[in-house]
Formats: structure tokens, sequence, C-alpha cells
């Protein structure tokens, strides 16, 4: 089979490879004929790996994937099923790959498979929401409109937030957002942050800031001077490094609620996102903005990285 694999910085090579041998796995395990895959901003870590962990893994770091399958160890899928999951050893961007039954969903029925594949990144934002209790008529500042950034603003929409501000640097995924039901916009690089919230809030401040960048060790700090008293920020960016300085005294003296998430509850998130794209509850189709061949990872890497202004989510297709 073809599949990826990072074999430098920022590098990726389409090689030969043995299909995975079932033979080596338990009793669940089931393998997938890939027919579409996307790159999600925790690949972007892996795909600058430091120099002594090259090659990388087989099939790289890429999750969201869809398939058919092709065999079957499990008592609840067979073959032929059509399906989301979760690649185990190798990863999605392979022709084939073996996931488990416990974080393997069936497809709905759906014009829009591309669309169906979004279940998994929007499956991750609902677990995320989940820990804030209600949404409704609170103020909430989403930090980061990238693909999860996007997704969560027509979440939050969904369960009845009252304003909706998103905040960005770049001007076309701000623009992208309106189309994701965000109330308000502001680009961080034209205006002062705190400022804008304090207008678009009437000066109550939010009651939620989510940090969907990671990578800019200040932002969560701008997230906490957010917030109103006993507001809350929800950590969902993937951090550069081990270690970010946060303003602690800031968040004892204003009594902020720090809540960290990663991943999901498969079995109940991923299916309800799938229901809420079919159901035409949260549309999806404004952050896919790119379907090229698989064996065309890496334009599809440097386009994630390098065209912000452009690319927002990007799918490949097998």
């Amino acid at each position: 089979m073809k599949a990826g694999i990072v074999v430098d910085k920022e590098k990726i090579e389409i090689i030969e490879a043995d299909e995975p041998d079932m033979g080596k796995y338990p009793e669940g395990a089931i393998k997938i004929k890939t027919e579409l895959s996307a790159i999600c901003g925790s690949d972007i870590p892996k795909f600058s790996l430091e120099q002594d962990d090259y090659p990388g893994r087989l099939g790289t770091s890429i999750h969201e994937a869809i398939g058919t399958i092709v065999q079957s160890n499990s008592d609840r899928f067979v073959v032929g099923d059509r399906v989301l999951a979760l690649p185990r050893e190798v990863g999605g961007c392979s022709e084939f790959f073996v996931s488990h039954d416990s974080v393997t969903m069936t497809l709905l029925d759906f014009h829009s498979q591309e669309q169906m594949l979004m279940s998994q990144p929007l499956g991750t934002v609902i677990w995320a929401v989940r820990k804030l209790g209600s949404v409704i008529n609170k103020d909430v500042v989403i930090f980061g409109a990238g693909p999860i950034g996007q997704l969560t603003a027509h979440t939050v929409s969904n369960l009845g937030a009252k304003t909706i501000t998103v905040v960005d640097v770049v001007d076309f995924r701000l623009e992208r957002v309106e189309q994701m039901r965000a109330t308000a916009t502001v680009n961080a690089s034209k205006e002062d942050v705190i400022e804008r919230v304090e207008a678009i809030t009437e000066g109550r401040m939010a009651d939620v800031a989510i940090e969907m960048v990671g990578h800019n060790t200040e932002t969560v700090n701008t997230c906490i001077d957010s917030v109103k008293r006993l507001g809350t920020v929800l950590c969902f960016g993937v951090p550069d490094e081990d270690i970010y300085p946060i303003e602690y005294r800031k968040i004892i003296r204003k009594n902020v609620s720090v809540i960290g998430t990663i991943g999901t509850e498969a079995q109940a998130d991923f299916p309800l996102a799938m229901r809420w794209i079919a159901e035409g509850r949260i549309d999806v189709s404004p952050m896919i903005t790119h379907r090229i061949p698989f064996t065309d990872v890496q334009r599809g890497f440097e386009m994630f990285i390098d065209e912000r202004d452009k690319a927002i989510k990007v799918v490949l297709e097998y």
C-alpha cells in the first residue's frame, strides 16, 4: 500500500509499505480502506519533529479518517461497512489502517462524505463544550479561527450563547467564521482585544473564553483578561511547550475557573456530531477549503501552515 511518512523536518514522502496484518491485532480490531482523511492542527507538531525522531509514524499522525471495512475481528462491524474511525498503529495518511470497534462509528447516509468526516473534529468540540455546562445566554469569546474555532462558534450558537466573539489575526478566517455563527470578530493584529470584548459585551466581559491557538504562550493570559469575575477559561489549543507562563494571581483574584480538554468520548460525541451535520444543525461546508489527492499530502501541510489566508480544512482523497 501507499502511505505517508515524515522523513525530515516538514518533509513527508509517500512510500510503499506492507498493509497492516490483522493477525497481530486483538478482538475488536477492524481493517479499513481509507477514502478520505483530513489534516488537523494537532498534526502540525508531528510534521516538525526534532531531528532524532525521524522517520515518523507510518501514515503520519493524521487521525481524521473515513473508509470502508475490508476485514473485521469485531461482532459490531462487518466487511463493507462504511465508518468513521480513529487509526491505531498506522496513521490515517495511508491506503489502509487498523482501528478498534470502540473508536469506530457507522457513517450516516449523507450526500457529502467530506462533511461527515468533519464529525471527528466536531466530536472533540462537543466533548470540550460539555465541560462548560450550559452556555445559554452567555457571552463567549473564542481565540483562534482555525478549524476547531470555526466548529466551536457554530456549536455554542446551537447551544444558545448570547454573543460569540472570535479572535484571530487572519481576515479570511474571520470572514469564514461569520458563516459559522460568530456574532462578532476581532483581528488581534489591528485591534485591542480586551477593549473590543468589553464593547461587544457592553461592559460585562465574557462568561467563557476558549483558547484554541495553543502555540502562542500569551493567548491564555488574554483569555484570563477577557473573562469577568467567576468566568471560565477553556484550554483547547495544542501547546508547543510543556510549561507556559500563566498570570496566576489574576486567576485567583478573579475567581477564574480553568479547564483543560483533549480527545472525546467517541461512542457518544462522534454519533451526535454526525447527526448535527446530517440534520443541518451545523453547516461545516464553509470551513472545507481544499480537497486534494493524499499523495499530495506534503502540499496539504504546506497550505495549512503557510496559506492561512486561503486554507482552513484540507481534505485528502484516496
